[in-house]
């Protein structure tokens, strides 16, 4: 699984110009979910989401986590994520994952986030043409993949 973290002052997502979901400071999280990819994988990313402290503290160090703050978190699916570009100038995406095996992994994902902000998470729909709008506070963006752990 890889992550996309942005820390935001907020974040949307729109669907067919509608409205979907909506947060203010906090996290806005890409999801790319792999094939090979399993629930430990999910578990351990959002420990280390919950976890990360890339907010401010009172000296403007980035010292506390998103449950610090009492912030919340958008995650939206993203199966470019896995993209490989070692050739050619059109990116591959044949080790993205199968709905059968992402939402799974997607949605658990997202649970064991909420239950450790003690808030839901935000959502896109998984597979849908959304458009996502952000303010990336920093800015701030950090990359996570689960294989690369050890």
């Amino acid at each position: 699984m890889r992550l996309v973290i942005q820390r935001v002052s907020e974040a949307s997502v729109s669907i067919g110009g509608s409205l979907h979901s909506a947060i203010g400071r906090g996290l806005m999280i890409l999801v790319g979910v792999a094939e090979g990819d399993t629930d430990a994988d999910a578990e351990w990313l959002a420990a280390k989401t919950a976890a990360m402290r890339i907010f401010p503290d009172d000296k403007g160090v980035m010292n506390l986590s998103v449950i610090d703050i009492g912030g919340e978190a958008l995650a939206v699916s993203q199966f470019t994520l896995t993209a490989s570009t070692k050739k050619g100038n059109r990116p591959s995406y044949i080790h993205a994952a199968g709905h059968n095996l992402a939402i799974p992994i997607y949605e658990l994902y997202c649970e064991r986030l909420a239950a450790l902000l003690g808030r839901d998470v935000k959502r896109g729909v998984f597979g849908a043409d959304m458009q996502v709008s952000l303010i990336n506070d920093g800015p701030v963006t950090i990359i996570i993949d689960s294989r690369l752990r050890e």
